[in-house]
């Protein structure tokens, strides 16, 4: 999750705030790509996640890297996260380690910067007696083993989650997602795009389904981080039907986040807790424990950063529909949207896929794909119809696109290990499943050495 944002001065009215949203857009060529992606950092020798000050512990994570340049992120006497060249390392709830990395032009870039922080954990990883594992969901602790982060936002959202949903706080200990942060151009460009990024998200979840055990025991989800998002907070989560309505634009996008309920608002230094009360209120000074506080731009920007939908917008458009996994899967992401999304002939024949979808058949979508994944059910066909359809248009995007290496290669190989499992029909969660039945016996170092993100 995001650090505090900076942005801005104070709001004058609300139209600040649709200008906030709307002046991100660029042409494109100024289009970049960002990738965001979460691990979970363990002790080699007890298998257990990594506390924040214990040896080895994500501290000691964080001073580690500093050798490669990173500037420590300081909350109090606390370090956590590190800055660097536009990119950062922060940390979610329960220590799960993420890069977010900074906009680039191809994913040429993108997957040197993933080869890069591996190199760089490798290194500190291995020091300090840690492993880093790649997957959607932590699949053996229990969550009072995990130790919570010494970020004050989270202690409120500790506090708020099980107020408003029954797996929250699964969601922040024990899940890890890759997530894709892509540019518009404008307002119908951004509709299109949200439109297409929401419908095919499920679609996403099932080719990345990568999270089918619960405390060392099958989940009964190939997906189970996704399912726990059908239940942490509906006033924050799901699939927008209003994005799809006629009209749709910057403006109700921010009347709906206008809405959904605050967690905090950060001043000098400290997390102010309003857990439950809307940015609305905020601006109409309705609020008593901010009397006195005038809001501000980046009170805005941190609220925007609060809203957990299956994709969303801020000053970029972000797909959150995949499950954490090795290394290679993170530049799988961004190549599957980058190519749908990217180029303008692609962008329409994914329109021209969903456009006739129902707001009831994106919801079964994705209510069944968490179990189901690619042999979810759809119109007399399935999701793997889908997502081979899906790969076809991202190709074709990727190769009108035709960005190149030093060495001639092009951005499409990048989608390989996904036409890989299409083609195979069955998805990393099965091939979990089956090595847990047919090869382990039953034990779990096998999965922490096989799917170790070094």
């Amino acid at each position: 999750m995001s650090i505090p944002q900076a942005a801005g001065g104070p709001i004058q009215s609300r139209d600040d705030l649709v200008r906030y949203i709307a002046g991100a857009g660029k042409p494109r060529a100024q289009w970049r790509i960002g990738t965001e992606h979460e691990k979970f950092v363990y002790n080699l020798n007890t298998l257990k996640p990594l506390p924040y000050a214990g040896r080895p512990g994500i501290r000691e994570m964080l001073e580690g890297m500093r050798r490669f340049g990173w500037e420590p992120v300081m909350e109090g006497d606390h370090i956590i996260g590190l800055s660097q060249n536009n990119a950062s390392i922060s940390l979610e709830p329960g220590g799960q380690f993420e890069l977010a990395g900074a906009p680039l032009k191809s994913l040429h870039q993108t997957c040197a910067e993933v080869n890069t922080h591996q190199s760089q954990i490798r290194d500190v990883a291995a020091e300090i007696g840690a492993g880093v594992l790649g997957i959607g969901f932590a699949p053996t602790w229990r969550i009072d083993e995990v130790d919570q982060m010494p970020k004050g936002r989270y202690a409120i959202m500790r506090n708020y989650m099980p107020k408003v949903g029954g797996l929250g706080l699964e969601m922040m200990f024990r899940t890890c997602t890759v997530q894709v942060n892509l540019d518009f151009a404008d307002e119908p460009d951004m509709v299109k795009k949200f439109r297409v990024a929401l419908a095919l998200q499920p679609v996403a979840t099932a080719l990345f389904a990568n999270s089918p055990f619960r405390e060392g025991l099958p989940s009964g989800f190939l997906s189970y981080r996704s399912h726990i998002w059908t239940d942490v907070d509906n006033a924050r989560a799901g699939m927008l039907p209003f994005v799809f309505e006629d009209g749709f634009g910057f403006e109700r996008y921010v009347d709906y986040a206008l809405d959904v309920p605050m967690y905090f608002v950060y001043r000098d230094g400290r997390y102010i807790d309003v857990a439950g009360k809307s940015f609305r209120d905020f601006l109409a000074g309705r609020i008593p424990e901010l009397k006195g506080i005038e809001p501000q731009i980046a009170d805005w920007a941190d609220h925007l950063t609060t809203i957990f939908p299956e994709a969303r917008l801020k000053r970029i458009l972000e797909m959150r529909g995949a499950d954490g996994g090795t290394w290679r899967r993170v530049c799988m992401q961004p190549a599957l949207w980058v190519g749908v999304l990217y180029d303008g002939a692609a962008l329409e024949a994914a329109w021209d896929l969903v456009k006739d979808w129902t707001a009831e058949e994106r919801e079964a979508l994705r209510a069944a794909v968490p179990s189901l994944a690619l042999k979810t059910p759809f119109r007399g066909r399935t999701v793997r119809d889908l997502a081979r359809e899906m790969l076809a248009i991202a190709q074709a995007g990727l190769r009108a696109r035709a960005r190149e290496d030093a060495v001639g290669a092009t951005e499409e190989g990048f989608l390989q290990p996904l036409a890989d499992i299409v083609e195979r029909g069955y998805t990393r969660a099965e091939e979990l499943l089956r090595k847990w039945r047919e090869e382990w016996d039953g034990d779990f170092s096998r999965l922490f050495t096989e799917y170790n993100f070094l």
